[in-house]
């Protein structure tokens, strides 16, 4: 018997790819994305046609506005950075306030309300943009409140588990084995700020990661670029 899953489907590069080893995994699976009011929210259109694609059980889009809170240049009247050095210890200003906080506690409701003890996201620790809710320890810590606070995680023989297996990998790996798994990356989108037709800038921390992933993977991106 199969056992569900929650996939948090950005419409990414990564959360794709952790679909598709949800999906390798054989688990049921549940999706769930988020309108926060982000610029980039054809990143739900993304998602939607994922989840269609990988014939999910349920898909769920759940509605909250991060805008009233702002400070970010994803969900505020503030530019997104161009060409800048990702491998800065900065924290860039593209992140939004405990956005992995409020999407893993969105993510463990409908995981009690669905059977589902495993929660699978793409964070990354390696070649990303240094936002402190991707980290390890952060992932672990939310771990251990689910299971303090929930229902599920005191009555229920199985644990939450917070899966991310992308954690330790670089950008080149993940498309390596989101290729080998059967991953459409045509199917996604990473930009900050794509253009009206959907198409992506290039230069947003996102592009630049994964545009560099996909030259050190030998693989050609693709994803349409403005310009290009």
């Amino acid at each position: 018997m199969k056992k569900n899953a929650i996939v948090l489907l950005s419409g990414g590069l990564d959360s794709a790819t952790v679909l598709a080893i949800a999906a390798r995994e054989n688990y049921n699976i549940y999706t769930l994305s988020f309108d926060y009011g982000q610029r980039h929210r054809i990143e739900l259109e993304r998602a939607a046609a994922l989840a269609a694609r990988y014939a999910v059980a349920r898909h769920v889009v759940a509605t909250i506005d991060l805008r009233i809170f702002g400070g970010s240049a994803l969900t505020a009247d503030i530019p997104v950075p161009r060409n800048r050095d990702v491998a800065s210890d900065e924290i860039p200003i593209t992140y939004v306030p405990a956005r992995n906080t409020i999407f893993l506690s969105y993510a463990v409701a409908f995981a009690e309300v669905s059977d589902a003890c495993d929660i699978f996201i793409g964070v990354n620790a390696l070649d990303y943009s240094g936002y402190p809710d991707c980290r390890p320890e952060f992932i672990a810590a939310f771990e251990r409140v689910a299971n303090l606070g929930t229902r599920a995680g005191v009555e229920n023989a199985d644990p939450i588990r917070i899966r991310v297996p992308l954690i330790d990998m670089t950008k080149k790996e993940i498309i390596l084995a989101g290729t080998a798994a059967g991953v459409d990356y045509a199917m996604t989108t990473s930009c900050y700020d794509p253009a009206a037709d959907g198409k992506s800038c290039g230069s947003c921390d996102a592009c630049i990661l994964r545009l560099r992933g996909f030259a050190e993977a030998g693989l050609r991106d693709p994803a349409p670029y403005a310009g290009a």
